[in-house]
């Protein structure tokens, strides 16, 4: 097996029991409001999976490659590492206001500096990094559709009922924080 190929088994095995440790370990307290989220959770439990399976069965299955050398795959190998340590990064910058279900804190603001300045889901976005990172790292384009779409969607779905809470819970504040940043994308999305 070659360095890349087990750096790339590495990260894959970190990136998901980093997953299983926040599901587990961040979860919203009793006192917490959380009364929008019923089930993006599990949306997303249900898609990150599928897309990660899916697109290695598929890569293993059929040959549509975007790029030939190995350029493709370390580009790849980069997306998942950066995904996973800057959404760690991040998912510890918010320290008690993270949780793995859409919950209102009692004593909860809004943060506004770090990655918070340019993206409002800067944690979203390095998630769907890593996704992209596998569909590159795999080199076949249906994979890399696979890869990212699923956990795409699952994530938009997310955004939509997290921010009506953060509106519902802010107001105005928000809605100017809304108006000065982008979702996932710095200045694009």
């Amino acid at each position: 097996m070659h360095l890349l190929q087990i750096l790339f088994t590495v990260s894959m095995v970190a990136w998901f029991l980093t997953e299983i440790l926040y599901k587990n370990m961040l979860k919203s307290g009793k006192e917490d409001k959380k009364d929008k989220d019923k089930s993006t959770l599990n949306i997303l439990w249900l898609a990150i999976p599928f897309s990660i399976a899916a697109s290695v069965t598929v890569s293993y299955m059929t040959e549509f490659p975007m790029a030939e050398g190995s350029w493709i795959f370390y580009t790849g190998e980069a997306c998942i590492l950066i995904g996973i340590v800057f959404r760690f990064i991040i998912i510890r910058s918010l320290g008690k206001y993270f949780t793995v279900d859409v919950t209102i804190k009692q004593d909860h603001q809004i943060k506004k500096d770090g990655f918070y300045r340019y993206l409002r889901h800067p944690s979203y976005t390095f998630s769907l990094l890593t996704s992209l990172g596998l569909g590159l790292y795999l080199n076949n384009w249906v994979s890399l559709i696979l890869a990212f779409l699923p956990p795409f969607i699952a994530f938009t779905y997310r955004i939509k009922i997290e921010e009506q809470a953060l509106i519902e819970q802010f107001g105005a504040e928000y809605s100017e924080y809304v108006e000065k940043t982008k979702k996932l994308i710095p200045f694009i999305y």
